[in-house]
């Protein structure tokens, strides 16, 4: 599990260290830097996952010049998972070196790992300066030899989901290797029906994550009990359609007079669609995951939003990490309410507040106590509600 992420001269941030937990709320103002957090951590796996975080002899800056060409590895900005832009878009403008690098870093229990690039300004693969090599918390290299050992969020089962998820239609694609090789549904969930309908069978393991009304332990009628949260008496149907590259997501509904009739995502609310796969990547984590999600309440009712914070604090609780950016009241209130409940250990459950003014960032880490309740709430912290009563009576 990552304990520590570190950001040098990152977009927002000339400097920060971030705490993380098994499950991290980020909230804040818009552009405070929240999505930013996320971003970084996608971006160091996507350039480990196109080999451009390899161990690399430590150099100067003069020394990877003239190395161009020769040493191809570095932070790659734009692929898969995020796209950044070019070294201009990801520098932060007040750096403080003569010759900017940007730096990320993660502690992963005793073990530091750390990565720095040069600036340059049109490019979208950064150089690498040095790769750190790995360290224990009190400063001393690992016994593992010259070369890096990888850490282990870059080789865990992962998911990062944007808040740009996919809508209700027609189809959704048929990709074998991305939902049946890797496991992955893909930043806007556009593979998870094809996931669902080739691991419907699998169980959910017995834990939190296991929902008491499910008609089974399989997957399907998991992944249909907690939907069922947000819309009672639904179940979901995912099938291939033959001959086609592509497959076929249908609800129904049970207690009504069209039980048996399927209902095509268009015909249904848009939320749940927008939901599923925030709840199959949840479902289908293990420990060891790692799953990064942006504003996983879109277009949830509030009820609904209290129950996704439910559902990915029993992610957390039965061993995935889940880091995510939320607005929602109802989904900070929700996690307050499973450490009061005992599904998490207040130290389990990590929020930060992101307070920016357009050239750098203020974090703000309340801290919650057994009975969910915060040792501080500072001002712009899910206050509207107060602030707006406050006018209304006043």
């Amino acid at each position: 599990m990552i304990d520590r992420l570190t950001l040098h001269n990152y977009k927002a941030f000339q400097h920060a260290e971030i705490p993380l937990g098994p499950l991290t709320l980020l909230t804040g103002l818009n552009s405070s830097g929240k999505s930013s957090v996320l971003q970084s951590l996608a971006l160091l796996r996507q350039s480990h996952e196109a080999g451009d975080l390899e161990a690399v002899p430590l150099m100067s800056a003069a020394q990877a010049e003239g190395m161009r060409g020769v040493i191809n590895q570095g932070f790659l900005l734009n692929g898969e998972l995020v796209s950044l832009g070019t070294g201009e878009d990801v520098l932060h403008e007040d750096f403080t070196e003569d010759e900017p690098r940007i730096g990320l870093a993660v502690d992963e229990g005793p073990y530091h790992y750390g990565w720095t690039a040069a600036y340059e300004g049109e490019q979208n693969l950064l150089p690498l300066l040095d790769v750190e090599l790995p360290r224990d918390a009190e400063g001393a290299a690992t016994p593992t030899g010259p070369e890096a050992v990888t850490p282990a969020f870059l080789t865990a089962p992962f998911q990062y989901l944007h808040a740009d998820r996919i809508s209700p239609a027609e189809f959704y694609p048929r990709d074998h290797h991305a939902a049946v090789g890797r496991g992955f549904l893909g930043v806007r969930g556009e593979h998870t029906v094809n996931f669902l309908r080739h691991h419907r069978e699998d169980i959910v393991p017995p834990g939190p994550l296991r929902h008491p009304k499910a008609a089974s332990d399989r997957l399907i009628d998991q992944a249909a009990a907690w939907m069922g949260d947000l819309c009672p008496g639904v179940d979901i149907q995912a099938d291939a359609i033959e001959g086609a590259d592509a497959v076929r997501l249908s609800y129904g509904f049970q207690g009504t007079l069209g039980a048996t009739r399927r209902r095509r995502p268009s015909n249904v609310g848009f939320g749940l669609t927008y939901v599923l796969p925030i709840v199959v990547a949840c479902l289908s984590a293990r420990p060891g995951t790692l799953i990064l999600l942006e504003n996983p309440e879109a277009h949830l009712h509030p009820h609904g939003q209290t129950q996704m914070a439910t559902l990915t604090a029993s992610a957390a609780a039965q061993g995935a990490q889940v880091i995510m950016e939320s607005h929602s009241d109802h989904v900070i209130n929700g996690v307050r309410l499973a450490v009061k409940r005992g599904l998490l250990a207040p130290a389990q459950a990590v929020f930060h507040y992101f307070r920016g003014d357009g050239t750098g960032v203020e974090i703000v880490s309340p801290h919650v106590d057994g009975d969910g309740m915060l040792d501080q709430w500072p001002t712009g912290f899910f206050d509207e509600l107060e602030n707006t009563l406050d006018q209304l009576i006043g």
